[in-house]
């Protein structure tokens, strides 16, 4: 057992011990939003269905069949339950090629046979290794099959016919510009002048027409206007279905056909697990909530949110689709960011859009061949041009060259363009592999002279292949002589790490110094891992740095590029007059600085406040700038929508977006001294109280209208979905409020400081009263009176923010969540308030530790406090309601 692991079992933590899950309901619920969701996807679909038949030269019902089975099938058994699939665009190239050299009902059982590899995958798990290949690769490879599908397209929407080959389609085009005419060229330019258009149409009335999607309305518009125009023009012929071709056993060499299937299988199963990463993306933006990574494998050691996809379930729902599709003469299947995203932003809740959209197609299928029918050819292909335009996205072109792969990105859109999407993959994993290789030998080692000391920089990492050049640089030191190693990368092995050991103790033992530094001049140990590698405190933005485990006393591993610059201060005896307290109070105890002796010579120990501010912006700027930088101009050009309001304390030690795991745009952070929210019948801060002296008068002012003004905003405009009042350990507030104010004379009046720390005697008084439970944390009582009114505090303060109008308003509505938070600093252990926090009436008010663990899927279902609010239950914890 892991020593960071609790064994202690009492009965407070078995009665809060989440419930078995209950059985999944037989007759899944449909949801409006799912309905009008479905609706919008197949209209997108249809088209979509029809292009890519013809696209690659298969009957183009299969487009249909491929719709069908995809949006019912992945839809009930995928793990991606907003995704939706389809047709594959990525395949589009590939099945061409197939059909030509096989024949179409070939094509179908190779189509099978990808399906069931794609099941075996996805029971072996191996789902997640998939996304491990480099985003170059997977960006070049669906880059180039898009420019072969433009090229194609291009050729048909000019009324003439695609080559064999991407390269044969380039050379013919200008042949084919020569002859243009009639009135293909007319009915696709306008086509793709709609998709594009569409969706910036201004005005009210414009905003009605982009709930119709582009490519319908595309094809719509096209269709209509041939129709009148241009009567004779080629338009879609949908054979009947009695006709239609089934799969027959393959004929051709093993070898070849084998390749096929793994083709089929790597490039379908690639782009669904990308769309399916892409689609939950979207969702997350648009529940406002923070992007987490695709769920681990069923059975894995940390349990995910069942929202997240499943990526093991979704390629072996994406293999039973395949197999069905190929069974009924259908397309190979695979899910589309196209479909997806025009999925979630239509509402859709669930995996009911999805198999709502596949039976619509069915239907149309049936119902709608004769309007079918009337489509021009040349409206598909442009709209099949502007997908394929669409799948070489510059975002993509700029990102890989920011990370400095682009040489990967363009060699697998050349191998993919001249020689076919498997051969192009290969080429690219063979590149970043030269270039991976490229990177770790190319190490700069450089020696020089400082001030009487050798200084033997090694810029990047340290590898074997390095090692030559590395103990040939600190060969060339002059024996006994001190020396420092200046190390700047992420990461050295085994073998560079034994070298600079036996030149280390070498050096030592001819009387000489030896001192390792990072990039800042901050001193570092060498302590292997248990891989036999080195961590370094590298820079974090370099492309080939990656998050490892911390070395031993490597209090410094940043979890960003921060660091706790203390640990390298050596301890040094306090100076005359300064007070020190022990760890488990505050070392900036306010009790201190209001009854701190006047005159005191101040710490002379820490470096220079301005040098640290520099310092610390230099490091931003350096390190952590260029990874934020893109997130922040988001936000700046979109706007914050926070969705937590965060009410804490200004202590130094409490760093919200830390133990909160957040960032830039998640938090509304309002802090002061004890997290103190006023309620908003209190007396201004300069007004005294009815019994104080007359000399403690003071000019009134409007200074607690700071706190409310931060509620009523963050609840009225940015309107945040729940509000957490968090308090800690060690609160230098409450230790001054146990203390009781300091005794001054008739004429002195009240400090700033004690002005507003007067909204902290309703918790004194709440905490003496015995009309209320003491507050405490789950298995244990409080460790003393200073932790008793720190957690007193953060219910008191709950009331408080309940007596705010606008608050009030929102958990009436129930819109709004109030929950409490208690931060043990020592222990790094957050606490969340449970039970009937705050009602008044004797129920016990009872802290929760927050486990390692992943929460248990909650079903919230409405409920009323025990003083008539609403509240949030947690069904899997019948004990457990918070009140709002």
């Amino acid at each position: 057992m892991s020593a960071c692991t609790p064994t202690r079992h009492d009965r407070a933590s078995r009665r809060t011990r989440p419930s078995p899950r209950r059985p999944p309901r037989l007759r899944p619920r449909i949801a409006g939003a799912d309905v009008s969701a479905s609706i919008t996807v197949f209209l997108i679909a249809v088209p979509m269905a029809l292009g890519l038949s013809l696209a690659v030269g298969a009957p183009l019902e299969a487009g249909l069949v491929a719709a069908a089975v995809g949006g019912i099938v992945a839809g009930l058994f995928g793990g991606a339950p907003l995704q939706v699939s389809g047709p594959s665009a990525g395949l589009t190239v590939v099945t061409a090629e197939l059909i030509q050299i096989y024949g179409w009902r070939t094509t179908c059982a190779i189509t099978i046979g990808a399906g069931l590899l794609q099941i075996l995958l996805g029971a072996l798990r191996v789902a997640r290794n998939a996304l491990a290949v480099s985003p170059a690769i997977v960006h070049g490879t669906l880059a180039g099959i898009g420019v072969a599908i433009a090229l194609a397209q291009l050729h048909i929407m000019l009324g003439g016919s695609p080559q064999s080959s991407v390269v044969a389609n380039a050379l013919a085009l200008p042949g084919q510009l020569a002859v243009i005419g009639g009135a293909a060229p007319l009915i696709g330019a306008l086509t793709v002048a709609v998709v594009l258009l569409w969706p910036r149409l201004p005005g009210r009335a414009g905003r009605t027409a982009r709930r119709i999607p582009a490519a319908l309305a595309s094809v719509v518009i096209a269709t209509a206007v041939a129709a009148v125009a241009a009567p004779g023009l080629a338009r879609v012929d949908l054979p009947s279905w009695r006709s239609h071709a089934f799969p027959e056993l393959p004929h051709g060499p093993v070898l070849a056909l084998a390749t096929a299937v793994f083709t089929v299988m790597l490039v379908a199963g690639l782009e669904s697990l990308l769309a399916a990463v892409a689609v939950d993306r979207l969702a997350a933006d648009r529940a406002g909530e923070p992007v987490k990574p695709p769920s681990p494998a069923i059975g894995s050691a940390t349990a995910v949110p069942p929202q997240r996809s499943d990526l093991d379930r979704e390629l072996c729902g994406q293999g039973v689709a395949n197999t069905l599709s190929g069974l009924l003469g259908g397309l190979p299947v695979a899910g589309g960011v196209v479909r997806g995203s025009a999925n979630v932003r239509a509402g859709a809740t669930g995996r009911a859009s999805s198999v709502l959209h596949g039976i619509w197609v069915l239907l149309a299928a049936a119902l709608l061949v004769t309007v079918f029918e009337w489509i021009p050819l040349a409206a598909l292909a442009a709209l099949v041009m502007v997908v394929g335009v669409q799948m070489v996205s510059f975002a993509h072109i700029r990102n890989v060259h920011r990370h400095r792969e682009f040489p990967v990105y363009a060699a697998t859109v050349a191998g993919v363009i001249g020689f076919g999407a498997l051969t192009g993959v290969a080429l690219g994993v063979a590149v970043a592999v030269v270039v991976s290789l490229r990177r770790l030998g190319r190490t700069k080692i450089t020696v020089s002279e400082q001030d009487g000391r050798h200084v033997v920089t090694v810029r990047g990492q340290l590898t074997f292949l390095s090692v030559p050049r590395l103990t040939r640089a600190l060969g060339q030191l002059p024996p006994g002589a001190d020396a420092t190693v200046e190390l700047d990368g992420s990461f050295m092995d085994h073998a560079a790490y034994e070298a600079i050991q036996a030149w280390r103790g070498a050096r030592i033992a001819q009387g000489g110094s030896v001192a390792f530094t990072g990039r800042s001049g901050d001193s570092i140990a060498l302590a292997g891992r248990s891989d036999g590698g080195i961590d370094l405190p590298g820079r974090p933005g370099d492309a080939t740095s990656a998050p490892t485990a911390a070395a031993p006393h490597s209090c410094c591993r940043p979890w960003t590029p921060w660091r706790n610059h203390h640990c390298h201060d050596r301890p040094t005896e306090p100076t005359h007059g300064t007070h020190t307290t022990s760890t488990s109070t505050s070392t900036s105890s306010l009790t201190e600085a209001v009854i701190a002796t006047p005159g005191s010579a101040p710490d002379t120990t820490r470096p220079e406040g301005t040098h640290r501010l520099r310092s610390g912006l230099s490091s931003f700027q350096r390190n952590t700038a260029p990874l934020v930088r893109d997130e922040l101009a988001r936000l700046a050009s979109e706007g914050q929508s926070p969705s937590q309001l965060f009410i804490t304390c200004a202590d130094s030690r409490l760093v919200t977006s830390m133990i909160t795991a957040s960032g830039p745009g998640d938090l509304f952070t309002v802090r002061n001294v004890g997290n103190l929210v006023p309620p908003p019948d209190a007396l201004p801060t300069g007004t005294p109280p009815t019994d104080a002296p007359a000399t403690h008068t003071a000019p009134a002012t409007s200074g607690d209208d700071s706190v409310a003004a931060a509620i009523e905003y963050a609840v009225e405009v940015l309107r945040v979905e729940s509000i957490t009042v968090c308090g800690h350990s060690g609160c230098g507030a409450m230790q001054a409020l146990l203390r009781g104010e300091p005794e001054t004379g008739p004429d002195t009046p009240r400090t700033p400081l004690w002005r507003w720390l007067r909204h902290g005697l309703p918790s004194l008084e709440r905490m003496a009263s015995r009309r209320h439970s003491w507050a405490r944390i789950s298995g244990r009582l409080p460790a003393d009176e200073v932790e008793q009114l720190c957690l007193t505090n953060v219910v008191q303060q709950l009331e408080h923010l309940r007596a705010h109008e606008a608050v009030a308003r929102r958990l009436a509505e129930g819109t709004l969540q109030l929950h409490g938070m208690y931060f043990h600093v020592g222990e790094a252990q957050a606490y969340l308030l449970t039970e009937g926090a705050g009602s008044g009436t004797g129920h016990d008010e009872v802290f929760d530790r927050v486990g390692t663990e992943e929460p248990e899927p909650a079903t919230t279902r409405p409920a009323t406090g025990p003083t008539g609010q609403p509240a949030t239950c947690d069904t899997a914890r019948p004990a457990t309601c918070t009140t709002a």
